[in-house]
């Protein structure tokens, strides 16, 4: 374990999933280091709600975006170029924050210009082996590319094949640095459930990643569930105005820490895109009954839902399919 260092550690801000899977190695760096985070406007709050007390350095935001129409890789591709530049940004962010706080260690989750000349760099991904049905050979010789300016890699997942909560994403077999399995990570790791007893959910609707997916999803899901007998919590992820009309649901804009913890521990059934730091959450609190919703075009997120429902039996549905969606068990009284 790293000891008696300076250390950035510093999470992609597409979506909130990075960020909430370094706060476990922040907390556990902390304790014999001296961590600094590495924000964006996006995860900034997060960071703060876990770690008051801790300095965060400002880096530049990728800025990624979706389409409403247009698959997701088409529209990444698109974005090539705007990554890029962000990629350069951040490198220049990081020449300053080497001399400002003296670091010796950079941990990059998945920034890939986040590596520094003067310092151990530790990149932290589960994607070592991209798949996607278009463009592989080449996301995959790009991602090698990248990966292989840093000293070693963090796998957030385990080592055994069996196990694995990322299938073949996570293949170590065409990396040429040293690559270390350290387990799932989640924030919610880290808090203590209440002991208040909670009301039973019967679905919990976790809304999170890039617009306009994210809007496109909720109305759909609002459309689907508003008008049921079911109890019905809907977790938007994001402060923008809500819809006027939900229903009889429960609407929170957002959720961290203990209310997030006790909503996914309360509820029945979870549904929610298959983003990885998501999947890890729930794999660790024992949740089971998942249906699972990646977003269209999202390679990663439609390897993950097909993977989770041949290995662990939950249920993936296509966006566009959330209409003939089923809904069957017995509502919570």
């Amino acid at each position: 374990m790293i000891s008696q260092k300076n250390i950035l550690i510093a999470p992609l801000d597409w979506g909130l999933g990075h960020a909430s899977r370094c706060v476990p190695l922040i907390k556990a760096l902390s304790e014999n280091n001296t961590v600094i985070i590495g924000s964006t406007l996006l995860n900034r709050d997060l960071f703060k709600s876990y770690f008051p007390s801790h300095p965060q350095f400002e880096l530049p935001s990728y800025n990624i975006r979706y389409s409403a129409y247009a698959p997701a890789w088409l529209k990444i591709l698109l974005q090539s170029q705007s990554i890029k530049a962000a990629i350069a940004e951040e490198q220049k962010a990081l020449q300053q924050a080497v001399k400002q706080h003296a670091l010796d260690v950079v941990i990059s989750d998945n920034r890939f210009g986040l590596h520094h000349s003067g310092t151990e760099n530790i990149f932290v991904t589960h994607q070592l082996n991209v798949q996607s049905p278009v463009f592989s050979r080449l996301a995959n010789r790009i991602n090698r590319n990248y990966m292989h300016r840093f000293n070693r890699v963090w796998v957030p997942d385990y080592e055994a094949r069996d196990q694995r909560l990322s299938g073949r994403l996570s293949d170590a077999d065409e990396i040429k640095i040293p690559v270390e399995y350290i387990g799932p990570q989640s924030a919610l790791q880290i808090i203590e459930a209440s002991d208040e007893p909670k009301q039973a959910i019967d679905y919990l609707l976790l809304l999170s990643g890039a617009e306009p997916q994210r809007s496109i999803l909720e109305t759909l899901l609002i459309k689907k569930f508003r008008d049921t007998k079911y109890k019905v919590v809907l977790v938007r992820g994001t402060h923008t105005a809500a819809p006027l009309e939900s229903g009889n649901m429960q609407v929170v804009n957002t959720a961290y820490g203990v209310e997030l913890k006790q909503l996914i521990v309360s509820a029945h059934r979870i549904v929610c895109r298959s983003g990885y730091s998501t999947l890890m959450d729930l794999h660790l609190l024992g949740k089971k009954e998942l249906i699972l919703i990646p977003t269209p075009g999202q390679t990663e997120q439609e390897y993950l839902a097909d993977y989770w429902h041949d290995k662990f039996l939950c249920t993936a549905v296509k966006q566009k399919h959330i209409s003939r969606m089923g809904i069957g068990h017995s509502p919570t009284v």
